[in-house]
């Protein structure tokens, strides 16, 4: 599989005034998915640049926890992965609510390295990035440059990191279900 990274946005796109961010429209849950869904793939390097960051911050300040949590959340997200492409009501409810299963697999982790004491390190290192991401992904407004990166990237002719996550929590088939119907609808 031929993967490329994304470029990075620059950072006067990812962060400009207050003018490019709304409040998202919690009634329309779909049209709020896809908002996230558009942000998370167009600024994908940026967000893993502020991770990087923290995680390094926090890497430094408790290397051993930050490895130990780092491993739980990739094991039990790889597990959560694996259990929904082989049991059918798994994969429903993560194609229907992607978002509790991101939370259910942080619930877990949090569980888990509440066993080995590393609770903070979790907070601080994993849930922390995620949450920053997972607010600027919804309150950032789209423009036409991130739509149209959006329709390459679901019509499979580019595949990037973060379109391969959205794959494995069932969150592209639709849209280039969509994408071929036009395409299909265009050429008859």
């Amino acid at each position: 599989m031929d993967m490329e990274l994304a470029p990075l946005r620059p950072w006067d796109d990812f962060f400009p005034g207050a003018d490019r961010f709304a409040k998202p429209d919690v009634s329309d849950l779909a049209k709020w998915n896809n908002r996230m869904i558009s942000n998370l793939m167009y600024y994908q390097t940026n967000y893993f640049a502020v991770a990087v960051v923290v995680f390094l911050i926090v890497g430094f300040l408790n290397p051993f926890g930050m490895f130990l949590g780092g491993t739980v959340v990739t094991l039990v997200f790889a597990g959560s992965v694996w259990a929904g492409e082989n049991k059918a009501t798994i994969k429903s409810f993560k194609r229907k609510n992607p978002t509790l299963f991101v939370i259910g697999v942080m619930v877990t982790s949090y569980f888990l390295l509440s066993l080995f004491g590393g609770v903070m390190v979790f907070i601080f290192g994993i849930t922390f990035p995620l949450l920053l991401i997972m607010i600027h992904a919804s309150l950032r407004l789209r423009n036409m440059k991130n739509k149209l990166e959006n329709k390459i990237e679901g019509a499979g002719l580019k595949k990037t990191p973060m379109g391969i996550i959205m794959d494995l929590l069932d969150q592209q088939e639709d849209k280039m279900n969509k994408i071929q119907d036009i395409i299909e609808s265009r050429l008859k």
